[in-house]
């Protein structure tokens, strides 16, 4: 059984997807970065190529969801891109009457996670909604995940939403924090970015995809240092936090309730 699940949560990171070439030739002008039909028809490809640790910190939800789902409860995947998260988690939900919240603000993005979800039929319930992640009403919830999903929310509106995410979780509530990590020491944080560019011309990168991809992020990603997400739970009412994981300039965080 623990097999096939783990052979499960992998199916979507082990299948074919589309390859990304959407910074391989020169552009004139780069726009910022937007999840639209173009990212998400290449996303699959994408996130396994430019995220270190990707699959492991999905597969690792389905064992967060076991331990912390709670009986008649909201597990929210807040950005759930494709559902690769979100499947992971209802896989090992074990305790009845709890529905998953898969939200995500675009309709590309959303629609595939969509054909994901009906092409693997579960007894657990996912509910889809296509919405900015700071509008959504959240209650009773046993686990809430943002996975690389709050660097993309303006600086001043991730304290709110965090104080959000703390008031609907139930005691005992856990929420997971995965980003990309900046760090305050300037030669440590060049040290890192280097890595992480080798990481990614060994997936097939060219230094030109590199280049112009980190441009186009530039205005949209704003990272912050593991000290300013430890701060800012606290600040949020979390009891505690620590780091689970971290490769290179990205990391995942536990916060309790």
């Amino acid at each position: 059984m623990r097999k096939n699940s783990f052979s499960n949560t992998l199916s979507i990171s082990m299948s074919k997807p589309a390859s990304d070439t959407l910074y391989a030739q020169p552009r004139e002008h780069i726009a910022d970065f937007a999840f639209d039909a173009g990212v998400a028809s290449v996303f699959q490809d994408m996130i396994q190529r430019s995220v270190p640790g990707y699959a492991t910190i999905t597969h690792t939800l389905g064992a967060i969801a076991e331990r912390y789902a709670q009986p008649n409860s909201h597990i929210y995947d807040l950005g759930c891109s494709l559902g690769s998260g979100t499947l992971a988690m209802r896989r090992q939900v074990r305790v009845p009457n709890c529905t998953l919240v898969a939200v995500d603000q675009a309709p590309a993005m959303l629609e595939q996670c969509r054909v994901a979800v009906q092409a693997e039929p579960h007894p657990v319930p996912i509910v889809m909604l296509c919405a900015d992640i700071r509008e959504v009403a959240l209650q009773q919830a046993s686990l809430v995940v943002l996975n690389f999903t709050l660097q993309f929310v303006p600086l001043a509106d991730r304290l709110p939403l965090l104080q959000k995410i703390h008031q609907a979780l139930l005691p005992g509530g856990v929420l997971v924090l995965s980003e990309k990590i900046a760090f305050s020491e300037n030669q440590l944080n060049e040290r890192f970015i280097a890595l992480y560019h080798a990481f990614k011309r060994t997936n097939g990168y060219s230094d030109l995809e590199i280049s112009q991809k980190r441009t186009a992020l530039e205005k949209v990603l704003i990272p912050d240092t593991l000290a300013q997400h430890q701060q800012r739970l606290a600040a949020a009412g979390f009891q505690s936090s620590s780091l689970w994981f971290q490769c290179f300039n990205f990391a995942s965080l536990l916060a309790w309730k």
